[in-house]
C-alpha cells in the first residue's frame, strides 16, 4: 500500500504556493470567483446525476450501523471541535476557529470512505449507503449545525442567506441532475473518469481563488506558523479521538468487525469534495476564506494518510468472507 501522496495533493499545495506568490486581484479575481461559482453548481449537478436512488435508500436494515455513523458525523464531531474556540486568539485566530467549527459539521467523505472500507474488507454496501446519505443530508444540515456552533461560540452567521445560497447553488443543481439521471446515465458511465478529474479541478480552482483572496487580505500576516502547526496537531487529535470512539461504540454494541470498519471509516472522515464547494457558497466574499478552509484541507490529507494504515490493520483481521456475512441485516 503506497503512501497517498498523489498529483491531486501536489496540485493543491501548488495552488497555495502560486496564490501566495501571485494572487489574483481586482476584476480578474471577480471573474475567477464567478467561474468557480458556476463550476461548483455544475459539480453538484454531476453529483446528482451520478448518485442512484438505490444508493440513497439502500441498506436500511443496517440501522444500528447508520445511527452510529450519523451520530459520529453530525453530533460527536461538532461537540469535539467546540472547545477549539476557547483557545487564545494569538494561537487560534477567529477565522481559523470558525474553520474548525465548519470542519466539525461537514458530511462524511464518499469516495475515500468507500475505498478504505473496501480495502479493509469491511461492509461496503453499508458504507456506500451511509456516505451517500451523509452527503445528501449534509447539504441541508451543515448550515444549521454551523449556525448552532457559531452561536454557542459567540460568533455570528447568517443562516437565512446561507440556506438560500445552498438551495440555489447546490441543492437545485443536485436535484436537477438527479432528475435527469435516466437521460444522462450512459454518458456519465462513459466519462466517469473525467468527472473525477473535474471534481479535483474544481477543488484546486477554489483553493487558488480562496487563498488569493486571503493573501491579498494579509493571510500570512494574520496567521502565524504556530497556528498552522497547531491546526495540524488538532486535526491529528480529532481524527484519533473519533476513530477510537467509533471502535469503542461498535464493539460495545456487538457489531461484526466488517461493520466496525465501515463505522470507523465513514464516521471519522470529512468530505473535502463537498466541503470546499459548500464553503465557497457559505463564506463567499469572506476575507478570511483561506484561513476558514485550512482545517478541512489539513484534515483531508491526514485522514487519507492514517486511513491507508488503518485499512491494512483491518485487512489482516477480517476474514475474506466477513463482508458477505455482515450484509445479512442487523
Amino acid at each position: 500500500m503506497r503512501l497517498p501522496v498523489n498529483l491531486f495533493t501536489v496540485l493543491m499545495i501548488a495552488a497555495i504556493v502560486i496564490a501566495t506568490l501571485a494572487p489574483v486581484t481586482g476584476q480578474a479575481a471577480e471573474g475567477l470567483s464567478t467561474v468557480s461559482t458556476l463550476a461548483v453548481a455544475l459539480l453538484f449537478f454531476f453529483h446528482g446525476a451520478v448518485l442512484s436512488r438505490k444508493q440513497i435508500v439502500d441498506g436500511a436494515s443496517h440501522w444500528r450501523l447508520h445511527i452510529i455513523i450519523t451520530a459520529m458525523t453530525f453530533v460527536v464531531f461538532p461537540i469535539l471541535v467546540l472547545p477549539v474556540t476557547l483557545a487564545p486568539t494569538q494561537w487560534m485566530p477567529a477565522d481559523l476557529a470558525l474553520g474548525f467549527l465548519y470542519l466539525g459539521v461537514l458530511p462524511s467523505a464518499v469516495t475515500s470512505s468507500i475505498a478504505f472500507t473496501a480495502m479493509a474488507r469491511g461492509n461496503v454496501p453499508a458504507a456506500i449507503c451511509s456516505a451517500a446519505a451523509s452527503n445528501v443530508f449534509g447539504m441541508m444540515l451543515t448550515p444549521f449545525l454551523l449556525l448552532l456552533l457559531a452561536s454557542t461560540a459567540g460568533g455570528g452567521f447568517n443562516v437565512a442567506e446561507a440556506l438560500r445560497d445552498i438551495v440555489l447553488q447546490l441543492l437545485a443543481p443536485f436535484f436537477i441532475g438527479h432528475a435527469l439521471r435516466p437521460l444522462l446515465i450512459r454518458q456519465i458511465d462513459r466519462y466517469r473518469p473525467l468527472l473525477s478529474k473535474y471534481d479535483q479541478g474544481v477543488i484546486v480552482l477554489i483553493v487558488y481563488s480562496a487563498f488569493s483572496q486571503s493573501v491579498a487580505s494579509g493571510l500570512w500576516q494574520k496567521l502565524p506558523l504556530a497556528s498552522v502547526l497547531l491546526t495540524i496537531a488538532l486535526c491529528f487529535l480529532l481524527l484519533f479521538v473519533v476513530i477510537l470512539l467509533s471502535q469503542v461504540v461498535a464493539r460495545r454494541i456487538g457489531l461484526p468487525l466488517a461493520d466496525e470498519a465501515a463505522v470507523v471509516f465513514c464516521g471519522s472522515k470529512k468530505s473535502l469534495a463537498s466541503g470546499l464547494p459548500m464553503a465557497k457558497v457559505l463564506f463567499a466574499g469572506h476575507p478570511g476564506f483561506g484561513m476558514i478552509v485550512l482545517p478541512i484541507m489539513c484534515y483531508n490529507q491526514i485522514q487519507i494518510f492514517v486511513g491507508a494504515f488503518l485499512a491494512r490493520y483491518y485487512d489482516r483481521r477480517i476474514p475474506a468472507d466477513a463482508p458477505g456475512e455482515s450484509q445479512q441485516g442487523h
